[in-house]
């Protein structure tokens, strides 16, 4: 997925995380989480879709919805919003790494936009026998994003709550994390409440529009003492080919130590 970067950042200073058209590289995608034969997946990525970049539109990706009269599709976020974004490998790539779709047991979602719904909303559904694991209260009536077969299957959870084994969720800023603990160490999967890694030396930095900017950024600020524990390992799912890694203290600041 390619970013237009909000006018909170300063270009001068996170130029090296652009492309030659301005953007910032993003990935979108989904993390497999394995125990013995059991499966869980942590966000569905984008779905089956493909969409252009439109120079012309806003710097934002907030708050899309689909035309009316029609179901809001994941492409409508990037469409309307001047994002590339490109989906369609997650069904191999699971299928490549073992378990495939069909294997997938649990899939818990980090925030409920469509870019994490992707191919959990698609027809025929691809996830036969998973359990939807979403956030306590982020759904007050109907779920459109579903099909109707999978709204059956959906389970609601709070902060602190075991979703799969050694698997628990976490209260993000905006969005539900997930740590998931093995042998004395925990990984903090923190889904888009960072969106670039120049957000953990900037965290007053906002990529996309913040209704509190102010509390948006202590919000970040807390997230980001989270990954500096010594036993964390950070998985940024935006974080382009560097999604793995710890936040570390340097002369110059806090930093993003890819693993």
């Amino acid at each position: 997925m390619l970013l237009k970067p909000a006018g909170s950042l300063r270009p001068a200073a996170y130029r090296s995380y652009l492309n030659d058209t301005g953007h910032l590289v993003a990935n979108i995608g989904g993390l497999l989480v394995q125990r013995g034969t059991r499966a869980l997946l942590i966000d569905t990525g984008l779905g089956p879709h493909s969409v252009p970049a439109r120079p012309e539109a806003p710097a934002d990706l907030v708050g899309a919805t689909g035309p009316p009269g029609r179901r809001a599709e994941p492409a409508d976020d990037a469409r309307r919003h001047g994002a590339a974004a490109h989906g369609g490998s997650l069904p191999g790539n699971l299928a490549r790494l073992g378990p495939g779709p069909e294997g997938i047991e649990v899939v818990a979602f980090t925030r409920l936009h469509l870019d994490q719904l992707g191919w959990a909303s698609v027809r025929p559904p691809v996830f036969t026998r998973a359990t939807f694991v979403v956030p306590a209260g982020a759904w007050d009536g109907p779920v459109p994003e579903l099909p109707p077969a999978l709204r059956r299957r959906l389970r609601r959870v709070v902060p602190g709550e075991e979703v799969f084994p050694g698997v628990r969720a976490l209260a993000l800023p905006g969005h539900t994390g997930f740590t998931i603990t093995s042998r004395g160490e925990r990984l903090l999967a923190f889904g888009g409440a960072l969106h670039s890694p120049v957000q953990v030396r900037h965290p007053e930095w906002s990529l996309l529009p913040d209704a509190d900017p102010r509390g948006a950024t202590a919000r970040r600020r807390r997230l980001i003492a989270e990954l500096q524990r010594a036993d964390t390992l950070g998985f940024g799912s935006y974080f382009a080919d560097v999604v793995f890694g710890r936040v570390r203290l340097a002369a110059e600041g806090l930093h993003w130590h890819p693993e």
